[in-house]
Parts: C-alpha cells; structure tokens; sequence
C-alpha cells in the first residue's frame, strides 16, 4: 500500500530569501537550489541536500504538494524529483490531477461553501471597508473562494486582527496571518479534506504531513504522523498534538529536516 506525503510549501519545504533564516558565516552557508522564479528573479528556494532528498522521497512514496497558493501561483514552482500526479492548490478549493484541476472535487467544495458560510464578497467588503491603506499594499481574491491582504507588519495593529478573528469566526472563517499576508479563509475549505480525497483515490494506508500555519492544523491533524517546523503561526503558539513533531529547526534548514523525517517514516 503506498505512503501518501501531503506538505505545505512555503516556508515548510521552500524558502523566499526574507525567510531563509540562515545564521551562521556564509562560508558555511547551505547551497542553495532556486526552484521559483517570478518576474524573471529568483523567488523561492530549498537547500540542494533537500532537493535530492525530496527526489528520493518522489520515488518512495505518494508526494502532494498541498499549498494556499493560487493554481497560478503553484505552477511557477519547480519542485526536484518526479512531477506529482496530484497537487492540492487555493487550501483545498482545487485539486490537481497531473496538472489539470478536477471539476467535480471544485463544484463539491463550492457548494459546501455556499451552504455553510458567508458569501466572499461580504469577507472582502469587510476588508475593503476596516483595513487601513497606512498598512495596507495590496487586496487579493484568491480563485473566487478567499480573500488576502499584503500589509506592512511592523505597522500592522495587532487589535485589528483579533477583531477580524472574532468577525469572521461568526460568519464561518478563519483568519491566519503569514509573513506579510492576513488570509480570511472559509472553514470547510480545508488542506485535509483534499488530503483524505487522494487517500482515497491511491489506497494509501499512511499518510505523513507537514506545515507551519494555522490553515495547515487540520493537514497534520488528519495524518497518521506531522511536523511543524520552529518557525510559523503554529510554532508562536506552540501548538501541538499527539501525532505531531515540532521540530527545533528554523528557516530552510527546517525544510531539509522535515524531508529527513517524511523518509524515515516511510517504510
């Protein structure tokens, strides 16, 4: 029976240059391996002993790339080792199946939303409407089924996102915020469902998962074994579970770890 590897991307198994993390003398550095490019510059990167790491586990197991991330956005990635079968993109709201998305998974997940949420457009009114454009860079739609900001952080009002938490917990959202992203996200569109979805389809009877935010909680919750990195929303809140390991280690070199363990876990 096949080992399923369903992990988040960024800041779980890749790395933008702000979030390397990288402490000791350059000399002794990682080499690093580029495996996003935006705008013809380099966006994203993993350390070359993960690529090949993240190759090996390609030919063990089931490996998912399960991201927030828009289609768009997931398809400028170029992950080492073989091309996934399956990909889960928009947390939940699109799965891939060799790149192409399934339309009767994505009709499936609209309805549940249409039927257990507020509608988007009253989400990013709201947002529209209380986000300060002092600390506001830009308003994002995310494939018709959530909304983002980018902000400044360091002018970012922490009572503001406590605020949005509590609007949106009463409408059936969840607010998780990232780097320099504040996500509003409905509740049943969730990682883990999709995860369950190619489960299912493969016949997998272990499934092994990773991430570092709050919208990846239910991803780790509902595989067999997890791991969160030292850095992230679920770090700050030391969040933990019975079937997860938080691992000491920050930034890329987090990434290299959690494939270390994703091997070692499958048998």
């Amino acid at each position: 029976m096949p080992v399923l590897v369903a992990s988040d991307l960024d800041r779980t198994l890749i790395y933008s240059s702000a979030a390397l993390a990288l402490t000791m003398p350059d000399a002794r550095a990682p080499r690093l391996l580029c495996v996003e490019v935006h705008e013809s510059r380099p966006l994203s990167f993993m350390t070359e002993t993960a690529a090949g790491l993240l190759t090996e586990l390609g030919d063990a197991a089931v490996f998912v790339p399960t991201t927030t991330r828009t289609r768009k956005q997931y398809q400028r990635i170029s992950l080492p080792g073989p091309a996934p079968k399956y990909a889960i993109c928009a947390n939940g709201g699109h799965l891939l199946v060799d790149g192409v998305t399934d339309e009767d998974w994505h009709a499936g997940v609209q309805a549940k939303l249409a039927a257990e949420c507020a509608p988007l457009e009253e989400v990013r009114q709201y947002l529209a409407d209380s986000a300060d454009p002092a600390w506001v860079r830009k308003h994002r739609v995310a494939e018709d089924l959530f909304a983002y900001l980018v902000v400044e952080r360091e002018l970012l009002p922490e009572e503001w996102v406590k605020e949005l938490a509590v609007w949106a917990e009463n409408r059936g959202w969840t607010v998780s915020l990232q780097g320099r992203k504040i996500y509003a996200v409905p509740k049943p569109l969730t990682k883990s469902a999709a995860m369950r979805e190619v489960a299912h389809r493969t016949g997998a009877d272990l499934t092994l998962a990773a991430g570092d935010s709050l919208l990846d909680a239910d991803l780790l919750l509902a595989a067999d074994k997890g791991w969160r990195p030292g850095h992230g929303e679920l770090a700050d809140e030391a969040w933990t579970a019975p079937n997860i390991t938080a691992l000491p280690e920050r930034g890329v070199l987090a990434g290299e770890r959690i494939l270390q363990e994703f091997l070692r876990a499958t048998p």
